[in-house]
Order: C-alpha cells, then structure tokens, then sequence
C-alpha cells in the first residue's frame, strides 16, 4: 500500500504541475466568475419585470443545470487530456522502465497513477460544481432537486480516466486520445437520437442510443444528473439538460461496473505489456 500512495501522491503533484491542468482550473475559476455576474443580472432583470415565483424557480434551476453542462464538459475533457500520455507517453519515452525496475509491482503504478488522477479530477469536479451550486444558493437561495445527483459527474470522470489509461497500455499517446474522442462523439450523438426517437415513439432510434450508452455511458450518466437535478416539466423535452429517454439506475450501476472492468483490465494487460 506505501507505494501506491506514493504513486498516488506523485501523479497527482504531477498532474497539477503540468500547464494544461493550471489552466483547466484558471479558466474553471474565470466560468464561475462569469456564471455568477451572469446569473446576477438574469436574476435582476426577472424581478423587474414581475417574473412569477413559479417561473423564476423554473429559471434558476435552467440556468444551473446549464452552468453544470458545462462543468460536465469541463471535466470530460480534463479526464482526457490530463491522464491520456500518462501510460503511453512514458512506454513511449521509456521512462516507465525506471519505475517498473524497482521493486514495485506493475499492477501499484497503473492503480496509483488511477487514484492520483481521480483524486485531481474529484477536486476539480468539487471546486467548479460546489461553486455553481453555492452560488445560485447564495444569490437566491434555490437548491435543485437531488443535488448529490452531482457525483454522477464524477463517475463519469472515473469511466474515462479507466478507458484512457487502459488505452494508453495498447495505443500511442494521439491514438489513445482519438479513439476516446471518437467514442465520446459516439454517445453524444446516440444520446440525442435517443431522446429524439422517444419524443417521436421510435423504437429503433431508441435502441441506437441505448446500445451507444452501453458502449460508452458517460453521456448517460450525465443525462441521468440533470434528470434527477430538474423538476418532471422541465424534463418534457429533448436537451442536454433532460430528455424524454433518461437512463434507468440500472444504467448508473453499469457505469461504475464498466469502469471497474476497464481499471482490471488495464491492471492486468500492463502486467503483461512488453517494455
């Protein structure tokens, strides 16, 4: 266990010290900046045109889901960007076999660089979503329905850092982050022909994204957030804040076994990996 802490704890100094990921936090602190004055003034200027109770709880919760969207594509890219060299890169540079040399199990440094990067994206994730949160409650006082629904945010975070670090065993640094481009355009795609096809009572377009769930989930976990985090009306149509389709529990359940199986299976596939 001391030496996965300490891979643990040296992956995620390293992934902060890295200009990608300062950035990733700037821009993180200037959105909430601009979400809040934002707000502020949408808030104003409701008010003063009498804007009803009822409409203005229906406002503020379309407006933070809205400010979560883009925390949720904040975070999937961050989970990319940020752990996608970090198997590939050092198999490419062979500065993984002065790691592997020590006695220390394979299996500790892909685990340890997995709970750096979790730990890195669950704070980031913590910072950017608390602080939406907070600042709607702060400036008017409105909680959303279910707002622990944020930690399906995270999960999704946690099915990328597995696929990308598993994907960094077999492919090169660019292949790595293409394939996981590829596969997240895939379900954000399937997710809208889903939710399409259910407005239209389409069977078969519902299928397509059901099956493009399952082969990517974490644009379903994010549809089951703002699901959870909305009253049913605003849930009536088709948008990327809630959706006639929202996954099931059962979809939840199948994301955090899918990022299970890819962390094994990235344990087990660098055990064997030629170096």
């Amino acid at each position: 266990m001391h030496a996965i802490r300490t891979i643990t704890w040296l992956t995620f100094r390293e992934a902060w010290r890295r200009r990608m990921v300062l950035a990733a936090l700037v821009l993180g602190l200037l959105f909430l900046l601009l979400f809040g004055i934002g707000f502020s003034l949408i808030n104003s200027n409701m008010r003063e045109h009498g804007t009803s109770a009822l409409q203005l709880r229906f406002s503020y919760n379309l407006l933070m889901v809205a400010g979560l969207y883009v925390v949720h594509f904040l975070t999937v890219m961050l989970a990319i960007f940020a752990s996608v060299d970090t198997i590939a890169g050092e198999i490419a540079s062979h500065t993984i076999q002065a790691i592997v040399t020590k006695p220390v199990g394979r299996w500790q440094v892909v685990l340890g660089k997995w709970c750096g990067y979790a730990a890195m994206l669950m704070l980031y994730l913590a910072l950017l979503s608390g602080g939406i949160v907070g600042t709607v409650y702060l400036l008017v006082g409105y909680l959303p329905p279910n707002p622990a629904a944020v930690l399906l945010l995270l999960l999704e975070a946690l099915v990328l850092l597995s696929l990308s670090l598993l994907g960094g065993i077999y492919f090169s640094t660019l292949t790595n982050g293409v394939v996981l481009f590829m596969l997240y355009g895939v379900a954000f795609i399937g997710a809208w022909v889903e939710q399409i096809g259910a407005l239209m009572q389409s069977h078969a377009a519902v299928n397509i994204g059901i099956i493009t769930s399952l082969l990517m989930p974490v644009e379903a976990l994010w549809r089951r957030a703002a699901y959870l985090m909305q009253p049913t009306v605003l849930n009536s149509m088709p948008s990327p804040f809630g959706g006639t389709s929202p996954p099931s529990q059962a979809m939840v359940l199948y994301a955090a076994g899918y990022a299970a199986l890819a962390l094994g299976l990235a344990l087990l596939s660098f055990r064997q990996r030629d170096l």
